[in-house]
């Protein structure tokens, strides 16, 4: 699984082409995405270190997640004992508020 990261010089070079911030297309909307994820990887390694249960990661699941800067896929990691729940972007939640 391969997980492209922001491109800042294409980020500058996409504003001064007059391209929106949010979106669907946005130009925020992959840096958030990749944000989000990355925190939600930390939960779960959070998780698995702090569990007295024998336990690892099992992958993830994708769902579509609307943010302020527009509708993306989120890619949620999982546990094996099925045992962990994101803080961030919890179970069955699909709008992102503007906390974030």
């Amino acid at each position: 699984m391969t997980n492209p990261s922001f491109d800042m010089e294409a980020a500058l070079q996409a504003l001064r082409e007059g391209k929106d911030l949010t979106g669907k297309d946005g130009i925020l909307t992959p840096l958030i995405k990749q944000l989000t994820e990355a925190a939600m990887k930390a939960e779960l390694d959070q998780h698995l270190s702090s569990d007295d249960q024998p336990n690892r990661k099992n992958g993830s699941s994708k769902k579509t997640v609307k943010s302020p800067a527009g509708p993306f896929e989120l890619e949620t990691p999982r546990d094996r004992a099925g045992t962990f729940e994101p803080q961030l972007v919890k179970k069955h939640q699909t709008q992102l508020t503007d906390e974030l």
